[in-house]
């Protein structure tokens, strides 16, 4: 969690919060992080039974501001598995640069883990809703998107045939069981394209680095006259 982040990665961090509707626009991710209201507000764009924003009131002072943090680590990380510690959370709420990063990139990977967990009758864990349908970036994502939507399609023109009353309880039993197992491939199809979009735009990300820095190569070595 306090693992430095590439440009890259930041980058895709910052991307990621941009699609996400937050109470207050984000100009300094620092400070506007700062009284962990905006964070409660993520978790509750993806679980949103998890979260009660009122619990959370928005702060200057350092000592609200570790109060909303402690409120968010008790009552909604602690469900999640996941923890701030103690230090970084100071850190956090004293504004300190570089500090809300780390966390959040954390915090996006267990939501996203979280994903693949399910309760044992097979819905999804927390009421989470899947975002797998917004606007896409790259042609590579609408590819992958088309993926899992012809998955659905196949999924809803061929439904199972529900049983008759007088079918045997064990064969009905065992329809349904194949039916919540065929939902469950389904929803783990959607989360693993996710997380191929989420690489594919790090890719992309770093070709228009690797782009970037070559022509800053090429007009040094134009400058200088070097071969």
């Amino acid at each position: 969690m306090n693992k430095a982040l590439s440009e890259e990665e930041l980058q895709d961090l910052y991307a990621w919060i941009d699609k996400i509707k937050l109470s207050r626009p984000k100009r300094n991710i620092a400070r506007d992080f700062s009284d962990g209201v905006m964070t409660a507000e993520v978790v509750k764009h993806f679980y949103p039974k998890l979260v009660e924003v009122h619990n959370y009131t928005p702060a200057h002072s350092t000592q609200q501001k570790l109060s909303n943090w402690n409120t968010l680590n008790r009552k909604v990380f602690s469900k999640l598995n996941f923890h701030i510690p103690e230090d970084t959370v100071k850190k956090i709420a004293l504004s300190t640069p570089g500090s809300i990063e780390p966390v959040l990139c954390a915090l996006r990977e267990r939501l996203e883990d979280r994903q693949a967990e399910r309760v044992p009758d097979g819905t999804q864990d927390l009421e989470y809703y899947s975002t797998v349908n917004e606007k896409t970036h790259t042609e590579n994502r609408q590819a992958s998107n088309k993926t899992a939507t012809q998955v659905k399609k196949a999924h809803k023109s061929s439904p199972l045939i529900v049983p008759a009353q007088n079918v045997d309880p064990a064969f009905r039993l065992l329809l349904e069981e194949k039916e919540q197992a065929l939902l469950a491939l389904q929803e783990t199809v959607e989360i693993l394209q996710i997380k191929v979009n989420r690489l594919e735009h790090l890719v992309h990300l770093k070709d228009l680095r690797i782009e970037d820095l070559t022509k800053h190569l090429e007009r040094y070595k134009t400058r200088n006259n070097i071969p």
